[in-house]
């Protein structure tokens, strides 16, 4: 028998929002029947993510943050501030260069600079 991961799952106020952000973010579409409650990105490869609406606000850092990484560094991370992204630390260590930014419901994630 074998395990697959199928979804990612991300806890959030607004589904169909934060939804619309990251599909932004990976060139992707949100579903058709995504709303505030509920919502999917179309995955072309690997799991999808999903975004669930939970009654609590998030507190303190998120224990677990997608790595993204792109040859064209400084162009994306303009794209994703546009997008709603906020910039939040920019680091260099074990031969790679990546920023860390956040979502526009706070949560942390890192683009890294693919040469």
């Amino acid at each position: 028998m074998s395990i697959t991961l199928e979804n990612i799952a991300v806890d959030c106020a607004n589904a169909k929002a934060l939804a619309t952000f990251w599909a932004a973010v990976l060139s992707s579409e949100v579903e058709a029947e995504a709303n505030e409650f509920f919502a999917t990105i179309k995955a072309t490869a690997g799991p999808t993510l999903m975004f669930l609406q939970v009654p609590e606000p998030r507190t303190g850092k998120n224990r677990l943050h997608l790595d993204l990484a792109t040859a064209d560094w400084s162009a994306e991370v303009d794209r994703l501030v546009d997008l709603g992204a906020k910039r939040l630390d920019e680091h260099t260590e074990y031969g790679t260069h990546w920023i860390t930014l956040a979502d526009p419901e706070g949560n942390v994630f890192d683009l890294a600079e693919h040469h």
